[in-house]
């Protein structure tokens, strides 16, 4: 059987990638922060393992996961705060910053030395670190330090054979997305989200992104001179 690890299972993207690998045969480490949530996703399949820690925290990243190893990893735990009126809450940059870039490298730093060749792990970026987008200072730079984390490893581990992708959701409604208060153009569910995710992941690609229209307007505006991207980015702000 083979196995998948995932991040940020509790709730949103993650859970329904829990859900969906274990309905088509995996074994699934389901990993977060609630516990209760956790153990509530294995009652739904018994092909599900919860794993309780928190990514955040090094010390017990190293301690829940030094004997886990899986032929796929799925690093999705993520958050998002903003800023307002660009006034800079450099504590709300590091909590942001903390789980959505450091989570992610604290997991690899516990995972990687037990991944065999073959193995591929999917960092869970965000369209959003595109292009500048008004109140997303610090959500925006965390998921494009990822990006640029994730591409640059996927070149250093070529010699062991381990595969790296990134991947890119445009608006997704889970928790997370409950408390935008402003307008999320082609937002879709996480079963989509899941599905775009899991098909890329089958056929191997370095970088998915979706949905493919939203993703393929953001990386045009992402070529457009910065001065008109500013001029965009302000009209949308609420």
């Amino acid at each position: 059987m083979k196995r998948v690890l995932i991040t940020g299972a509790s709730s949103g993207i993650g859970q329904q990638l829990a859900l969906d690998y274990a309905a088509h045969g995996w074994q699934v480490t389901a990993c977060g922060r609630n516990e209760t949530r956790l153990a509530a996703l294995r009652e739904q399949h018994s092909a599900i393992t919860p794993l309780c820690f928190d990514v955040t925290d090094l010390v017990a990243t190293r301690e829940a996961l030094a004997t886990s190893t899986a032929e796929l990893v799925i690093l999705c735990a993520g958050t998002c705060e903003y800023l307002n009126d660009g006034v800079v809450d450099a504590e709300l940059v590091a909590r942001v910053l903390s789980t959505n870039l450091l989570g992610p490298v604290n997991c690899l730093d516990a995972l990687l030395p037990r991944l065999q060749a073959g193995s591929r792990v999917a960092l869970v970026g965000s369209t959003a670190s595109l292009v500048p987008l008004p109140r997303a200072e610090a959500y925006g730079a965390s998921k494009a330090a990822l990006a640029y984390f994730a591409r640059s490893l996927a070149v250093d581990l070529t010699k062991r054979g381990i595969s790296i992708s990134l991947i890119l959701p445009g608006f997704v409604a889970t928790p997370l997305t409950d408390r935008n208060d402003f307008a999320m153009p082609m937002i879709i569910t996480p079963a989509q989200a899941s599905t775009y995710i899991r098909q890329g992941l089958a056929k191997g690609r370095a970088e998915i992104a979706f949905p493919p229209v939203f993703a393929a307007l953001l990386r045009i505006t992402a070529i457009l001179p910065q001065a008109l991207q500013r001029w965009l980015a302000k009209r949308m702000v609420r």
